[in-house]
């Protein structure tokens, strides 16, 4: 991929958003995997959701289209897609909340319990 291909933009079909978007919910997956703190964790969900962010920015891109305001821009120009941008931004606002009400419950259990480690926890008990 040359400086020229990089400057002009992404192409339509272009596979380098989809692939980074992989690489990204692979990597929060690894480390979501091989974590030994809740706290770890919770940050390895949060880079596992930023994937979908660039999934979602990627299927919403138009080369060569502008923001999605038809008041002023004649019939025919190539707009972005507003519901993918939509969907990203709610994407971000249930991410915030999901991320508060997981480190809510592993502080609660850190005090509870004296450790966040998950393999230290045991069951619950009745």
């Amino acid at each position: 991929m040359t400086t020229a291909h990089l400057a002009a933009g992404l192409a339509a079909g272009d596979p380098l958003p989809f692939l980074a978007a992989g690489w990204i919910l692979l990597a929060g997956l690894h480390g979501l995997v091989t974590s030994r703190h809740a706290v770890h964790a919770v940050g390895c969900l949060t880079v596992v959701q930023s994937s979908t962010y660039v999934l979602l920015l990627a299927v919403g891109y138009r080369r060569g289209g502008t923001a999605p305001y038809f008041t002023d821009i004649p019939p025919g120009t190539p707009v972005a897609d507003p519901v993918a941008h939509a969907l990203t931004l709610t994407d971000v606002v249930v991410g915030a909340a999901v991320n508060a009400l997981l480190l809510a419950l592993v502080l609660q259990t850190a005090k509870r319990h004296g450790t966040a480690d998950p393999d230290a926890l045991t069951g619950l008990k009745g």
